[in-house]
């Protein structure tokens, strides 16, 4: 049994002009038979006659050129042309005349340069056969010239319209594409600055009060270890995430949530950040990026924590609802930034975006006595 899907596969992968070539010899094999022989385009209206040898030369330049209407348009439009002039002016009037049309579409499709020129070149071509016919005696009146002339333009006409859209919707797909990438980088950028910022800021926080625990062999050996510790979580999450970008793999698998909270919250604790932690209810089952958002709030809140405020109090309250996840972090005092490696504003404008996407609500402030708040409220779970 033939599967048509692959034949037509196979069909779509040859080659333009192989594609082109059985509408040409189709319309050439009809011209031949008796029983169309006259249907063709008239233009003068002079009496038909019959078959010659040259008659078989004017169906191949009118047709066997329109295989390559679409890769050498301008030359199909000028064989087809001269088979056309041949046919009008020894009056064979072949099925093949048809072809002119379709030559016309094609060449306003698809030609690519000097299209003003190639108009002017077949007005002018068109307004010699029309004097040619009329020394042969056609009695067509100027008025039938200029309608057929109109119809030809109208061919063109079509032809550059197809022209237009096809180029209009290639600059749709460009800026598409372009607004994609940008969506990419975007979001490839965030999760850098979610993952790095966090780790390194943790390291460089935990490598700083080292320096001070030298005479303390005990402290210092943990506070190293737990350097070590954060660098190594930081290879892991980086190669993790690199995974999560290849184009194969499912971006929603594996990621963050907020049942990793207390392991973060742990993690900034072992950095030097004093933090208190509490959860109240559990995730719906469908909160989904939900909770990844809910986790990435929480981890660069404390981030600032460690950046702005070390050694302050750090509370962290999460409540889970049927609808909704909402999160407060808020830090005591403003705590010493003398290990601060600084921060871009990046972190705060991502987690924004991310809360917005959502449908959710999102706000970072400063508290009157020192410190800072950040407060969200995520969407989570099915509407009913």
């Amino acid at each position: 049994m033939i599967d048509l899907r692959r034949v037509t596969d196979l069909w779509r992968r040859c080659d333009v002009v192989v594609r082109d070539l059985p509408f040409g010899l189709l319309l050439a094999v009809a011209s031949l038979l008796p029983a169309l022989h006259g249907k063709g385009t008239q233009v003068g209206d002079l009496p038909i006659r019959p078959f010659d040898a040259l008659a078989f030369v004017v169906i191949a330049l009118e047709c066997l050129p329109l295989a390559v209407r679409r890769r050498w348009p301008a030359v199909c439009l000028a064989l087809v042309s001269l088979g056309f002039v041949l046919d009008q002016l020894h009056a064979y009037h072949v099925l093949a005349s048809n072809a002119m049309p379709i030559a016309l579409i094609s060449a306003g499709a698809h030609l690519e340069r000097h299209r003003r020129v190639t108009v002017a070149l077949l007005s002018m071509a068109y307004v010699s056969l029309a004097f040619a016919l009329g020394r042969l005696g056609a009695p067509e009146k100027v008025e039938g010239y200029v309608v057929f002339y109109l119809a030809l333009a109208l061919a063109w006409g079509i032809g550059t319209w197809l022209r237009s859209t096809r180029a209009a919707e290639a600059e749709h797909r460009r800026h598409v594409a372009e607004a994609t990438r940008a969506a990419e980088r975007t979001r490839i950028a965030r999760e850098l600055h979610d993952v790095v910022t966090h780790h390194v800021t943790a390291m460089v926080v935990q490598a700083e009060a080292a320096r001070y625990l030298t005479a303390v062999p005990d402290r210092l050996d943990a506070t190293l270890s737990a350097v070590t510790d954060t660098g190594r979580r930081a290879i892991t999450d980086l190669r993790h995430m690199l995974d999560l970008l290849k184009a194969d793999h499912d971006t929603d698998v594996g990621m963050p949530s907020a049942k990793e909270l207390r392991t973060l919250v742990e993690q900034t604790r072992q950095a030097g950040q004093p933090v208190e932690f509490t959860e109240e209810g559990s995730p719906a089952e469908s909160a989904g990026s939900a909770e990844f958002v809910t986790y990435r709030v929480v981890q660069e809140a404390l981030t600032n924590a460690l950046k702005y405020a070390h050694g302050s109090p750090t509370v962290v309250r999460v409540r889970y609802r049927e609808k909704e996840i909402s999160v407060e972090v808020s830090t005591g005092g403003p705590g010493s930034r003398a290990v601060s490696p600084g921060g871009s504003g990046r972190g705060l404008a991502g987690l924004r975006e991310r809360v917005d996407a959502l449908g959710g609500e999102f706000s970072a402030d400063r508290k009157a006595g020192g410190g800072f708040v950040v407060r969200a409220r995520i969407p989570a779970g099915s509407p009913s």
